[in-house]
């Protein structure tokens, strides 16, 4: 019988580890809304009887018989300093679907934002709570040096994980040839940009418009401007030019709205 080639077995090594990923999540409010989410797949429901009190109707809709636990044992397997409320839920990652089938899910002026390689969990969950706010189609991550589905990213989230569609493609600069070709104008934000977004989608705010945002300190990759339709700049009153990540991406997305 003929040897798998290695790049054969590494990649039957990656589906296999995917399909065993689980999520612990963690907190009343990313618990609950993960309970009535019926996308999500759950496992296992840890909870102290106050807890299980204040997520009665949630534990009902979610048909997990949950294990009831004394507060001073619950040990849930999470981080120790984790502010977990009583409440910790096993699930599966969630599927949001390929990128052509969100991209392009609805109609009228539609937004995206991609990031490059923001890996703190907090930022993403922040952000992906604006997405929500705004009426984004998705935010977008990658596979690889980009944070992933973690109980601190839902708790952050509190509750857009479930509703907003999170995706993490391969290739950052192939995703954004891919939006172009689907009709996307791709805006990299830059602080040393001539133009603002406003003057960027002056007649063009029908478009469909995706939002790159790069880590704090380093900004977008050389690969990435290169790839974006244009680099464009948040207007900032007077001297201050600098926004953490998450806010920068709420600033912009209102910035860009239809």
């Amino acid at each position: 019988m003929a040897k798998k080639p290695k790049w054969v077995i590494e990649k039957e090594q990656a589906r296999r580890a995917a399909a065993s990923e689980t999520v612990w999540l963690f907190g009343l409010h990313a618990v609950r809304d993960a309970l009535m989410n019926p996308a999500r797949e759950k496992l296992r429901l840890l909870v102290t009887p106050n807890a299980a009190e204040k997520l009665a109707d949630a534990i009902g809709a979610g048909g997990l018989d949950p294990e009831i636990h004394d507060p001073r044992k619950f040990k849930p397997p999470i981080d120790p300093q984790s502010v977990h409320q009583g409440a910790a839920l096993e699930v599966k990652p969630l599927n949001w679907g390929r990128l052509d089938e969100v991209a392009i899910a609805s109609e009228g002026a539609l937004r995206l934002v991609l990031l490059d390689r923001v890996t703190d969990p907090h930022n993403v969950g922040a952000i992906l709570r604006s997405a929500e706010v705004f009426g984004a189609q998705a935010v977008i991550g990658t596979r690889h040096h980009s944070a992933p589905e973690t109980g601190a990213l839902a708790k952050t989230a509190s509750g857009a994980l479930e509703r907003q569609p999170y995706l993490r493609e391969r290739n950052l600069a192939d995703t954004i040839v891919a939006l172009q070709g689907m009709g996307y104008l791709v805006l990299g934000l830059d602080g040393e940009a001539e133009q603002t977004i406003e003057q960027a989608l002056d007649s063009k705010r029908h478009l469909p418009v995706a939002l790159v945002l790069g880590a704090e300190g380093p900004g977008l990759r050389p690969k990435t401007k290169e790839t974006v339709d244009q680099l464009v700049r948040i207007d900032f009153a007077g001297g201050f030019g600098s926004l953490n990540v998450s806010n920068a991406a709420a600033v912009a997305l209102y910035a860009a709205k239809a």
